[in-house]
């Protein structure tokens, strides 16, 4: 019997299942590698945390993530009645390489790293690291795919206004908006529950709305809003209510749950993704990795809705 199949497993296809305490602690156990060939899905972790204004440590959150990852290895993803990677290749490429000690370098460095994977026509799926590595991850789309619509799920709408060149996780999408990387009248914020006067043009679905309404009734607003335009998803785990998910930096009680979460995803086949990031994860502040799976699992669901949109369906359908 064969084991660490991160290294040794012969196809890029396939769930392989392995004792989820031993082994390399790839993202669900996917082959890691720099070699793009053939591949559908990058997955790839960005630990930087300095741009966090609270509590710090989502440096740690790719590796958590993937260390809590190793409990989904072994059976398909409940609810989708299909194995995502019978649909895509997907591999993990490892972490982004950046000068720590040269801050104002960093986002350049994550500009670059991730452009040579959108480039190569790859999805990215994109660990963090704290919320401020999506806006140079979303640089490296634009600079592919053009202006894209976004699906933002979090507590806080991150679009303070700052200064150009400001490293600072409360403000990208300030910037994207501003810099016309994403489409505002496109764009879509879920469970926010702090205030912000100006909301730059986003839609909010605010917290309380998030958790009184059908999970089908949000996905239809989420698809109506983002039209016929590519979609970058990005989920910080503090949208979850932080009974759910009590390791990341700036908590916020009052949030949805994950069952509800998982259901809004669920709701969403057939949406467009073409990128895509899980972000905050601090796993110092966690208890028994429960904000680490959560992560995981959502970052597996994303994985899903892309093999829906690509042709996976469930055991016995077209």
């Amino acid at each position: 019997m064969d084991n660490d199949f991160a290294i040794t497993a012969s196809s890029l296809y396939g769930t392989r299942s392995e004792e989820m305490f031993q082994g390399i602690t790839s993202f669900i156990r996917r082959t890691y590698t720099r070699d793009l060939t053939g591949v559908d899905v990058a997955v790839m972790g960005v630990p930087f945390d300095t741009a966090t204004t609270n509590r710090p440590g989502a440096r740690f959150g790719p590796r958590a993530i993937r260390e809590a990852s190793a409990q989904l290895c072994w059976a398909r993803p409940y609810g989708w009645g299909f194995d995502p990677f019978k649909t895509l290749a997907v591999v993990d490429y490892g972490d982004c390489p950046f000068d720590l000690v040269k801050p104002a370098e960093v986002p350049a460095e994550i500009e670059a790293h991730a452009r040579t994977v959108v480039e190569s026509g790859t999805t990215l799926l994109t660990l963090g690291g704290d919320h401020f590595v999506s806006y140079p991850v979303l640089k490296a789309h634009h600079g592919v795919h053009g202006p894209v619509a976004l699906v933002h799920f979090d507590a806080h709408s991150d679009t303070w206004p700052s200064e150009p060149g400001d490293i600072e996780h409360g403000t990208m999408f300030y910037h994207a908006a501003r810099d016309g990387i994403v489409v505002p009248e496109h764009s879509i914020q879920l469970g926010i529950r702090t205030h912000n006067s100006d909301r730059r043009g986003f839609e909010w679905v605010e917290g309380p709305d998030l958790q009184l309404r059908s999970a089908d009734s949000i996905a239809d607003q989420i698809r109506a809003r983002v039209g016929d335009l590519p979609v970058y998803m990005t989920f910080d785990v503090d949208c979850l209510d932080p009974a759910y998910a009590p390791g990341t930096g700036t908590p916020v009680i009052g949030g949805p749950s994950t069952a509800q979460v998982l259901a809004i995803l669920r709701a969403l086949k057939g949406i467009n993704v073409i990128g895509m990031d899980v972000v905050e994860v601090s796993p110092a502040y966690d208890h028994a990795e429960v904000t680490a799976l959560a992560a995981a699992t959502i970052a597996q669901q994303m994985l899903c809705l892309l093999a829906w949109y690509r042709g996976a369906r469930p055991d016995g359908e077209g």
